[in-house]
């Protein structure tokens, strides 16, 4: 045990002690907020800016009424033919021509869109859309509905999500926020074991190659050396995790209060005022914030965020330990990365299988069997579990998944350690899975 400690504190403090490791973690949430917070301003500006104007060349007789236009699109109906505005497109200022043949309310067909570029999807959806809202409106016409009991249709509806908690107390919960923690959750375990796993993988390569593994192994066992980097490596993970919260935090405290915090309180002034609670020399400010922080807060409001945190790290723990067993075994089993593609891709495709589903099937379904198995099998349920965690797991489901986690680790360990005793030591022969197996058999 004092070996496998010996060799947990070189393969950890060799790590934290470089310059890239240090950086890095300072780096990677500026770099993430930085890049989300191009993602939001260029898919903000692109929805505000975007305008197209459309011309219409209308045959049909049968809409009474006209296409309205609004921020994104600008139609304007032309009395020429549809020939003579197609010749006159590109000198005019319209970017696109709709033409709108002669059609029957059941079935409008025919519609064509010109333009001397492609139109986006976006485009095409809202052209159509506004189509299909002029009909339901010209519908409802002919039915003897007036136009002020037509607008008296048109309702929006806010739907306020909450959950029975087992004492049955109701609790403030969110799909959207629930949806995004899974997402995110999800993406960052994907990340997390692909990285770290091949990083043991390549660790085990470099020593392997150098030919220090031959004085290491007089010293140590094997499967010390093997556990000493798994779980070193997997110390390292963690600290750059646990970093990334604290400093994902405070960059996100600060920015609140230098963008925020000034409007807010504006709103909460405004909201307060409206609501009668300003009286005379005295100011009363409801606790709950209003505007996007108070919207923020209401979404969280019933996601339990200390659970989630500590079942996302013993998952990651786990899906690592489980995982980077298997890239050990392969990295004592190569002499190059080179060779490691043919062995890497059985170990990578449950994984990939795993993110593909749990961000598709699972935050649609969290609830379903096919949810419940991919979080219980343990090449899938790192990252199934904590996408489905968020929307809130029975903790007898939560137990069992953790429980065969523990043991598919246990498995993959012993499986490995086999594998991986004859490979370290072998040099300069292709190695096959047939090779492998042979290993995996051999008598101590």
């Amino acid at each position: 045990m004092n070996k496998i400690l010996l060799i947990i504190q070189r393969e950890y403090l060799s790590r934290v002690k470089k310059k890239s490791f240090i950086i890095m973690t300072f780096l990677t949430p500026l770099l993430i907020a930085g890049v989300y917070g191009l993602m939001g301003y260029f898919t903000y500006k692109g929805i505000k800016d975007t305008h197209n104007n459309v011309a219409v060349v209308s045959n049909n007789k049968t809409l009474t009424e006209k296409l309205q236009t609004d921020k994104n699109i600008t139609y304007t109906y032309l009395t020429t033919s549809l020939d003579e505005a197609k010749k006159t497109l590109k000198k005019s200022d319209y970017d696109y021509i709709l033409y709108l043949p002669e059609f029957s309310l059941e079935q409008p067909k025919g519609v064509e869109l010109f333009g001397a570029k492609q139109a986006g999807m976006s485009l095409n959806k809202r052209i159509s859309g506004d189509i299909e809202e002029l009909i339901k409106t010209q519908k409802l016409k002919q039915s003897g509905i007036s136009q002020s009991d037509l607008d008296k249709l048109k309702t929006e509806v806010d739907i306020s999500n909450k959950k029975i908690a087992d004492t049955g107390a109701e609790e403030e919960s969110s799909a959207g926020a629930s949806t995004f923690i899974a997402f995110t959750a999800g993406i960052l375990m994907f990340m997390f074991i692909m990285m770290y796993g091949i990083q043991v993988m390549r660790g085990v390569i470099e020593e392997k190659t150098s030919r220090i593994i031959e004085v290491m192994i007089s010293s140590v066992k094997p499967f010390q050396l093997m556990m000493g980097k798994i779980i070193g490596i997997a110390l390292v993970g963690l600290t750059q995790f646990m970093l990334w919260i604290v400093l994902t935090l405070t960059i996100s405290t600060v920015a609140v209060s230098v963008f925020v915090g000034k409007d807010q309180v504006k709103e909460i002034a405004a909201s307060t005022q409206a609501q009668g609670q300003i009286t005379s020399g005295q100011t009363t400010v409801n606790a709950a914030p209003v505007g996007p922080i108070g919207d923020i807060q209401k979404s969280l409001a019933g996601l339990d965020v200390t659970k989630i945190v500590a079942v996302f790290i013993f998952f990651f723990l786990g899906g690592y330990l489980f995982y980077s067993a298997l890239y050990a075994a392969i990295g004592s089993a190569v002499d190059s990365e080179t060779e490691t593609q043919q062995f890497m891709m059985p170990v990578m495709l449950p994984l990939l299988l795993g993110y593909a589903l749990s961000l598709s099937v699972v935050t649609n379904d969290p609830y379903g069997s096919t949810a419940f198995w991919l979080s219980v099998i343990p090449f899938t349920s790192p990252i199934a579990m904590v996408v489905r965690i968020p929307y809130g797991v029975p903790a007898w489901e939560l137990a069992l998944s953790m429980a065969v986690l523990v043991g598919g680790f246990i498995a993959t360990v012993w499986i490995a350690g086999r594998i991986y005793r004859v490979g370290i030591l072998m040099y300069g022969k292709k190695t096959t899975f047939k090779e492998m197996f042979k290993w995996f058999t051999y008598n101590n």
